[in-house]
């Protein structure tokens, strides 16, 4: 239940987002730019103070970039729907973990269901809790795709910049981004001498964290960095019954290490290892339909959450004398996840739900970039995934209604195989236009190599299946560099996300559901005023939405679900807009999302009303059980988001600032499940939160007073099979860094 209820403290919105004058630059992966040629003020982005200085720099606004299309491109002069973030800014927006960056980015719903996330960006992402549908927002970790969908709540401490991309990715990120795709960088190793910071952190819940890094250069060609991150925090629930377990206690550790390692300005090679230990001592619910207060809960059943994250990258970049660049990422992940829960959240029923998944995931990418002049620029490159979950004998996936009275057990592996080719062409035209074009090719197939058991019925079933599918996605723009305040764009971007397999229903073996795809048709245009004080980001956007991933009640039998396509393509369409503004001691960030869903002409069963009438998905007829979705919204999608962050900075003798800022964000109502039936719950409500800090620094000093959900504002933060969410209460407390 790590919801965004950390909202933001002012600093970023929509589009773009501005680095604070504190914050030591970028780093990027490219091969010619990683060495450092000086000491980065704080050592880190991510948590960097105020340098000491004789005199005050006035704020402004700094340039900021993208990377996520293989090259490091000003965003107001890239044509991308994009929201960047520095690693301060995270911090001072209260973004720990991927709950909070819905507060932070505009047409985004972030909904942690407690062994994984229901991620949306524009109503498109995952809103099945399974394994075998895929995420529709891949998040990629030092240029590595993540698992989709699933141990994602790795603390972000020590990061660089953070990139969040609207819209199908369907060229570079490929077939897990049809909503679009979130890049997060850690800070590399650089050569500017031994220097990093500390964090110490208390705050009410008896939440006390200590994080830091230090930054080594071992020669002038090796250097390393060591990050660490510790946190401990009360729960924020009174727990009656005879549970069994956690109540939601949150004990998280994290260590990182890296090298990089440049013997020239041509080679590069950057190695970062990353280990999380995550336990949320479970993820406390209460019945959907109940009344008592949100944090009052009572269990007869386990309830733990516990992840397990290894992850080693290595990023390799070769610059011929040609001036292509040549580069090699790969990676190796591998997960473990241990879920219980009372699945009836109380203390009379004994519905008890438990899982134990160890899962692997390697990766292997090939580069091939041009130089950044001519008039015609390219980037052309090869991928290859391999996804393995497990599920353990015995210990895999578990229900009990009740234990001893009948108990299905899920043994077995699911197996999931991706490559793809993809290149992108750049045709740089005089007078500031440009015409690229991007496609990429993906081939998937999944593999399911299990064994269903319910051992009072003897019922025991070996399930083998295979589903295979391709796709060609990709994104044609035409754009123009009006002058160097104004630039406009137009493109089409297509992307997809792959099918997969259902379980069989009494020895029946079912469909697969097929692959989904999306097509985006966008305008947009970014600008710049009163000598670049101010920057604003508009654009507006049209999606026809096909196959829509969504799980059913069977036609014959309702109490087993099926996930199916949607028949008729759903239509999406919106207008995101923000505006960043620095006027001497003031600054202001703004950001606004209006998007609207609708389903196409689609008749359902719905799994939670009896009824065994037939159920057409294109004629129906309508009946209690058999719904009509046609006009629907698309689930999490909520039609408004915003938020509006000033924040005013005070300079004082000896080089002091004393800076307070604050932030109101508004997340719109949403529907949790596309048959929109309030009686069962499915509404969720708007929530409106408000954060606050005053941080005064001095030197290498920083002292923070911050405060999130001021209004302790009681709101249900996601609703899954009939249970009930909160997200965090109001928190409050004192922060202080050491930057050397």
């Amino acid at each position: 239940m790590r919801i965004a209820a950390f909202v933001s403290v002012a600093l970023v919105l929509g589009g773009t987002a501005w680095a604070e004058t504190a914050a030591s630059p970028t780093t990027s992966t490219s091969g010619d730019s990683q060495k450092q040629a000086s000491r980065p003020e704080g050592g880190s982005t991510t948590v960097a103070a105020p340098a000491a200085r004789s005199e005050h720099s006035p704020e402004v606004l700094t340039e900021v970039v993208v990377t996520a299309e293989k090259r490091t491109t000003n965003l107001q002069q890239t044509p991308i729907a994009a929201t960047v973030l520095t690693g301060t800014q995270l911090l001072n927006d209260g973004v720990v973990t991927v709950d909070q960056l819905e507060t932070v980015s505009p047409s985004m719903a972030v909904n942690n269901f407690g062994q994984g996330n229901d991620f949306d960006i524009r109503g498109i992402g995952k809103s099945e809790n399974n394994s075998q549908t895929q995420t529709g927002v891949i998040t990629y970790r030092n240029g590595v795709a993540s698992f989709p969908g699933y141990l994602q709540d790795e603390p972000y401490y020590d990061i660089s910049n953070l990139e969040i991309l609207r819209g199908p990715q369907g060229t570079f990120a490929g077939e897990n981004s049809t909503g679009g795709a979130v890049y997060i960088t850690e800070t590399a190793p650089n050569f500017g001498g031994v220097n990093g910071y500390v964090l110490g952190q208390y705050g009410n819940y008896n939440d006390s964290m200590l994080q830091g890094a230090v930054n080594l250069p071992v020669s002038d060609t090796l250097a390393a960095r060591v990050g660490f991150y510790d946190e401990y925090r009360d729960t924020f629930f009174h727990v009656s019954g005879p549970y069994i377990g956690g109540d939601g206690t949150l004990k998280q550790s994290a260590v990182r290490f890296s090298l990089l390692w440049q013997p020239s300005d041509k080679l590069s090679a950057l190695l970062q290892n990353d280990y999380a230990y995550i336990d949320s001592g479970g993820y406390m619910a209460s019945p959907a339909a109940s009344t008592t207060p949100l944090f009052d809960v009572s269990a007869n059943g386990p309830d733990a959450a516990i992840d397990q994250v290894a992850r080693s990258t290595l990023n390799v970049n070769y610059k011929m004398d040609s001036g292509i660049t040549l580069r090699s990422i790969t990676g190796l992940q591998y997960g473990r996840s241990v879920y219980q829960a009372d699945l009836d959240a109380t203390d009379v029923l004994d519905y008890v739900f438990k899982d134990l998944v160890p899962v692997e995931m390697y990766s292997q990418e090939f580069d091939l970039i041009s130089p950044e002049q001519g008039f015609i620029t390219w980037v052309a490159g090869a991928y290859y995934q391999g996804l393995d979950y497990s599920f353990p004998i015995g210990q895999g996936y578990y229900i009990g209604y009740p234990p001893g009275i009948y108990d299905e057990y899920i043994e077995g592996r699911q197996l999931d195989d991706t490559a793809a080719t993809f290149g992108q062409l750049s045709f740089n035209f005089s007078h500031g236009w440009k015409f690229q074009l991007g496609t990429r090719y993906s081939w998937n197939d999944s593999t399911n190599r299990g064994d269903i058991r319910i051992p009072e019925y003897y019922y025991d079933l070996l399930n083998h299946q295979t589903e295979h599918d391709d796709r060609v996605t990709g994104k044609a723009n035409l754009s123009w560099a009006i002058d160097e305040s104004n630039f406009l764009y137009a493109f089409v971007a297509t992307g997809y996300k792959q099918g997969g397999l259902n379980l069989p229903i009494n020895s029946i073996p079912q469909q697969p559901f097929r692959a989904e795809y999306v097509t985006d048709y966008e305008v947009g245009w970014k600008a710049s005023a009163l000598d670049d004080h101010v920057r604003t980001q508009l654009d507006g956007y049209y999606d026809k939405y096909n196959n829509f991933q969504v799980s059913i009640a069977d036609p014959t039998i309702l109490t087993q679900t099926l996930e199916v396509n949607d028949p008729s393509p759903s239509t999406l369409y919106g207008v995101e807009a923000s505006v960043q503004a620095v006027m001497g001691h003031f600054s202001l960030d703004a950001n606004l999302g209006l998007e609207r869903t609708s389903l196409g002409t689609f008749f359902a069963n719905d799994p939670r009303i009896p009824g065994l009438a037939v159920c057409s998905p294109l004629t129906g007829p309508a009946t209690p059980s058999c719904v009509d979705l046609s006009g629907h919204q698309q689930s999490y999608a909520p039609e408004l988001t915003y938020n509006i962050g000033p924040k005013y900075t005070f300079y004082l003798p000896r080089g002091g600032e004393l800076t307070i800022s604050g932030n109101y964000s508004h997340v719109g109502s949403q529907w949790a499940t596309l048959f929109e039936n309030a009686a069962l719950d499915d509404y969720l409500g708007a929530r409106n939160l408000t954060s606050a800090q005053i941080a005064y620094a001095l030197n290498d000093w920083t002292f923070t007073a911050y405060g999130t959900n001021l209004t302790n504002e009681q709101y249900v933060a996601a609703m899954v099979s009939q249970l009930r969410y909160a997200g965090y209460p109001r928190q409050y407390g004192l922060r202080v860094m050491k930057a050397f």
